[in-house]
């Protein structure tokens, strides 16, 4: 493995367990054994790690999604993928893409394109997994529109602290996805 790459998951990971907000490349080197020299030789500048570190979480939640196994139904696939944002490694990718967002890095260049760029390819995942779960390949744009939409805001929902009044209402996305699906 090349030590860029080796890096990138060394701060991926802690990024994932200590958040991005608040970032600086002395005390992430120091925490992964490194120096800030190293980490701007091998990405640029502060920036550079960022943007890697953002396509990063976005690559790991893509291979989560590939992963999850086929639901019975659309309702019950939109139910699973919540279930599965509440777990790891998920619930840390979409808080970083979160945080990032939040900042706004995402509206920024290069955080902007890689934001693009990232998306895209969580998208191509979330229809490939809600055609599994039944959606036909037709409709399953808009039903990726709305699921991921809602999604993203439940699990940004810091309105309840009551995950059953959360599930309610992820299973009444549920029920109109599967409603959109046909």
């Amino acid at each position: 493995m090349d030590r860029r790459k080796e890096l990138l998951d060394q701060v991926t990971d802690h990024v994932l367990e200590h958040g991005l907000i608040g970032l600086t490349l002395r005390p992430v080197a120091a925490a992964i054994g490194t120096s800030d020299r190293m980490l701007i030789y091998h990405f640029g500048s502060r920036d550079g790690l960022v943007s890697a570190v953002v396509a990063q979480a976005g690559a790991r939640s893509v291979v989560a999604v590939d992963a999850l196994p086929a639901a019975r139904s659309v309702r019950a696939g939109v139910n699973a993928l919540w279930a599965a944002y509440q777990t790891e490694p998920l619930n840390s990718c979409l808080d970083v893409y979160c945080q990032a967002a939040a900042t706004g890095l995402i509206g920024e260049e290069p955080y902007l394109s890689d934001a693009r760029a990232s998306n895209e390819k969580w998208a191509v995942s979330l229809r490939a997994y809600l055609v599994r779960c039944g959606a036909p390949p037709r409709r399953v744009r808009r039903i990726v529109t709305l699921v991921d939409s809602a999604l993203y805001g439940f699990h940004l929902d810091l309105a309840t602290d009551r995950p059953e009044w959360l599930a309610v209402g992820v299973d009444d996305l549920a029920v109109a996805a599967q409603s959109l699906a046909g």
